[in-house]
């Protein structure tokens, strides 16, 4: 069955979501978000096949890609995809025939705040979404366990899809929403939390008695008592939403950079 098929059976009236992940399309979070959010819109859920944690805005340029149809319910149809999160993303907008109104990645099993932005899978896909100029939003809960509560999170996602669709994102922006583990508070727009990780790597050894690395870590904050950051928010209960831009350049730095241009570079 291909996309035309789905967008017959859509009532055109309601909102249409994209929903992905980086966890895989078993993953708890991402059944629980389609489950919250399929009340506001029709949905379709277009998952990688396995876990894809930590492929950032990774794509696949030497195997071909493949999608299958997974499962059809009321207002829900389920795809399976052999690519990253940003592959599942664009190989939708290639066969999908009605252009979704919002994308959706998670929710993530686990912390996307500060600079994890930059290698998360799911806000790979959030900004995929915000390439292809729709509003687009990552959400994860901070919470490892295997049976993490999603229902808030769940909740915040709901009210966030209502307001970005009836308000919209600016052009070239998506959100990164974070929820804290446990009762929240409420919701905090901040900016991302600067600092870095550390520790990065624990040693052990193979059955060879090679040495092995296990990622592991701790987040050095840089800012642990700036109230406008998402660390801030997570830390006191608060859901953090931090805008987030695809264009990455520092029009600061390139105005201080301009007297380069002077630079004799003619052959001597």
């Amino acid at each position: 069955m291909q996309f035309e098929n789905l967008n017959n059976m859509t009532d055109k009236k309601k909102p249409l979501i994209l929903i992905t992940n980086d966890d895989g399309f078993r993953a708890r979070g991402i059944r629980t978000l389609t489950e919250y959010l399929k009340e506001v819109a029709d949905i379709v859920v277009f998952a990688p096949d396995q876990p894809q944690s930590g492929m950032s805005s990774a794509i696949t340029s030497i195997n071909p890609l493949r999608y299958f149809l997974y499962k059809e319910e009321e207002s829900v149809t389920t795809y399976i995809c052999n690519g990253t999160p940003v592959d599942c993303v664009k190989l939708a907008m290639n066969v999908l025939e009605r252009k979704p109104d919002m994308v959706f990645s998670g929710i993530n099993h686990g912390s996307n705040a500060a600079i994890s932005v930059i290698y998360s899978g799911t806000m790979g896909a959030a900004i995929e979404g915000a390439i292809f100029g729709i509003p687009s939003v990552g959400i994860s809960l901070c919470d490892f366990d295997m049976e993490a509560d999603f229902s808030y999170t769940g909740i915040i996602a709901t009210k966030i899809a209502e307001k970005v669709l009836k308000e919209g994102l600016p052009k070239g922006v998506c959100l990164n929403v974070n929820v804290p583990k446990g009762e929240v508070k409420g919701i905090q727009i901040t900016s991302q939390t600067r600092g870095k990780w550390i520790n990065e790597y624990f040693r052990s050894k193979d059955a060879a008695q090679r040495d092995v690395f296990w990622l592991r870590g701790n987040f050095d904050n840089w800012e642990v008592d700036n109230s406008e950051t998402d660390e801030w928010a997570l830390t006191n209960g608060y859901a953090a939403v931090v805008p987030v831009k695809i264009d990455m350049t520092d029009y600061e730095t390139m105005a201080k950079l301009k007297h380069w241009e002077e630079v004799e570079v003619s052959e001597q």
